[in-house]
């Protein structure tokens, strides 16, 4: 049998974490999908070098707080490519897709949360969007 998910652990601060849990209930979803709609509007801009290293910011502040999430197998493949173009632009080799994933993730989350609602309201045209309350 043939999976079509995979399961990836992303490290989160406890804050970004209940930024994660109130985006999906406001957006009535679940955290992985809210996750995959993160890296679909993080993943694009690493072209940029500036942000190549905004992501590896991300990366290096400490994260104690572990969230499992199921992507689709084809966003997931996309983390490698991910991790290849920032090793590219930077120089440095960023260890597992799931260190690629923490930190997007990271990045995407440190936009404004009425933004981020707005934004995966956007995505999912026809879904009304709000910030749960956290």
């Amino acid at each position: 049998m043939e999976c079509d998910e995979v399961m990836l652990t992303v490290r989160i601060t406890a804050t970004e974490r209940a930024l994660l849990r109130s985006l999906a209930q406001g957006h009535r979803s679940d955290v992985s999908e809210v996750v995959a709609d993160g890296l679909l509007d993080v993943l694009p801009s690493l072209h940029c070098t500036a942000d190549a290293y905004r992501l590896l910011a991300a990366l290096t502040q400490p994260a104690p707080c572990a969230q499992t999430v199921w992507l689709p197998a084809p966003l997931a493949d996309l983390l490698v490519l991910a991790a290849a173009r920032i090793a590219q632009s930077t120089g440095v080799r960023l260890g597992s897709a799931s260190a690629t994933l923490g930190a997007a993730v990271r990045l995407w989350l440190s936009q404004d949360p009425q933004r981020l609602a707005t934004n995966l309201a956007v995505m999912h045209a026809g879904r009304p969007a709000t910030l749960a309350a956290a």
